[in-house]
């Protein structure tokens, strides 16, 4: 059975890809990406992404929520959003810190009382967004290009938590002892399209999953066509309602 990509986090409503849409989904479908996770970054996409959700029903899956960062006169917190970002340049306060994880919380109750996945957003802040899926009843969680600890990655695969990782990061090793470390079946693809992907400053697109899928393959000593298949059960496990 031939499973297909999903790609389990990308920005297919970015303003990147509204030139040349059409040929965009041509080339996502022609490399066998069977389901576009989308999401958003501000709530001005959400009518777009519900939009393309219509045009697209057998391709498009949405997945709404915020990004810690917007650019309106500058990068800042924002609140709310679907994740944390304590970088120093994000959250330069503790202010910062605790804006983001109030309205975080407030989220990921959404998600329990919607019985919703969540997908999320983690830099310079792995373990207290475990931490807090974890206290606040989290079982189904994506944590979308995780560049934490390994310590930490294994606590979110003890409580049940998946991984995705885009093809950036065949740019070099950084991330193979994460990837070795993660059993195959917490796992997902993504592109994070149009941004990180194997080149910096060229434009990212799903069909570029493959990549990511090959990279993968190679770290953990398995055929391609394995990493496909298994990354793409979990994605239909996680993302139940996407299932085909």
């Amino acid at each position: 059975m031939d499973y297909g990509f999903v790609d389990c986090h990308c920005h297919i409503s970015a303003p990147e890809f509204q030139q040349d849409l059409p040929d965009v989904i041509h080339r996502t479908r022609q490399a066998g990406v069977k389901t576009l996770v989308a999401v958003t970054e501000e709530v001005e996409e959400f009518p777009r992404v519900l939009h393309l959700q219509e045009r697209y029903p057998d391709l498009v899956a949405p997945c709404l929520g915020l990004h810690p960062l917007q650019a309106a006169g500058g990068q800042r917190s924002v609140r709310p959003q679907i994740g944390l970002d304590f970088t120093p340049w994000c959250a330069p306060t503790q202010q910062d810190r605790d804006d983001q994880m109030k309205v975080f919380i407030g989220q990921l109750d959404i998600a329990m009382e919607m019985d919703l996945p969540v997908n999320v957003h983690s830099r310079s802040a792995a373990k207290v967004t475990i931490d807090t899926m974890r206290r606040r009843g989290i079982s189904r969680a994506l944590l979308h290009n995780f560049s934490g600890k390994p310590a930490a990655a294994l606590e979110a695969v003890e409580a049940g938590f998946f991984f995705s990782f885009p093809p950036a990061v065949c740019r070099n090793q950084q991330r193979d002892r994460l990837i070795q470390r993660i059993p195959l079946d917490h796992i997902c693809l993504e592109t994070d399209s149009p941004a990180l992907g194997l080149h910096r400053n060229e434009r990212n697109e799903p069909a570029n999953i493959a990549l990511s899928c090959g990279y993968i393959a190679k770290v953990k000593g398995q055929t391609p066509e394995t990493v496909r298949d298994v990354t793409t059960q979990n994605a239909y496990r996680l993302f139940s309602r996407a299932s085909r």
